[in-house]
């Protein structure tokens, strides 16, 4: 190969995607070293914000991180009373499908946002709010003494439990989703209240299909409904409510893509 040829290969500029490939490496490697996702949440995670980066830039990478940094931070508050709840389906690291779940819907639209339509940047915006909302109603609403109740029925429901509302939570939720709005508005310039309401659509629908599609199992040796088998305790759990392949994940995914359409309709 000519000299000049290897030079002009050498001092190419890196790509959106190249740089999004070697930012979201960094990130997933050290969320796994901190434990905060698992080998295969780190991989998800490589591919999630590849494909942000690659198709948004610098806006793409903006809004991921905003969604991620304060996931991570809220984690952490309140993590001693947060272990001690055994009901959730999951906990601890994120893994593959918990990444996927939040962010897969999100990917799509930055990849789609490259044929120029500007609408899927208020899409991936959307699908972003959504996923705030919810992780910060969970986060939140999980250390309030109030009792969790119902979106449904409006009865009592255990700390953990999908489906179940609080006013802390609810407030989290439309703090999350502003959080993302905010910074889609000044990297993106993308409309404030449109993601917002795309945010809280998403965290409606998350809890209105916690309280019903979602699996709800009971555990009869410690007498408390929770959403794994086994249950914490080792014991097998029982169906009562919803279908047994619908679990947390599936119903994240659904509200990020109702963020995301709300996103795209209201953009």
């Amino acid at each position: 190969m000519p000299v000049l040829a290897v030079a002009e290969l050498t001092l190419a500029p890196l790509s959106n995607f190249d740089l999004g490939a070697l930012c979201a490496a960094a990130v997933a490697i050290v969320a796994w070293r901190a434990r905060t996702l698992t080998a295969g949440g780190a991989v998800a995670a490589f591919v999630v914000g590849t494909a942000a980066v690659g198709g948004l830039g610098l806006p793409g990478a903006a809004i991921l991180l905003t969604f991620f940094v304060s996931s991570v931070a809220l984690s952490r508050v309140g993590r001693a009373r947060k272990r001690k709840i055994d009901t959730v389906a999951k906990a601890g690291a994120r893994d593959g499908l918990q990444v996927l779940a939040n962010g897969g819907v999100a990917a799509a639209c930055a990849l789609a946002a490259l044929g120029g339509d500007p609408r899927f940047v208020a899409a991936f915006a959307g699908a972003f709010a959504a996923a705030n909302a919810d992780t910060w109603g969970t986060e939140i609403g999980t250390l309030v003494a109030a009792a969790p109740r119902s979106i449904l029925t409006f009865r009592p429901v255990a700390t953990g439990i999908s489906g179940g509302v609080t006013a802390a939570g609810t407030a989290a939720e439309l703090a999350g989703a502003a959080a993302v709005a905010a910074v889609a508005t000044s990297v993106a310039a993308v409309p404030f209240w449109p993601v917002v309401a795309a945010g809280a659509a998403g965290a409606l629908v998350d809890s209105l299909l916690g309280a019903s599609a979602q699996a709800l199992r009971w555990c009869a040796q410690c007498e408390r409904y929770c959403e794994t088998d086994p249950h914490a305790c080792g014991a097998n759990t029982v169906l009562v409510r919803g279908a047994s392949w619908f679990g947390n994940d599936t119903v994240n995914f659904a509200a990020t893509l109702a963020g995301a359409a709300a996103g795209f309709l209201l953009g």
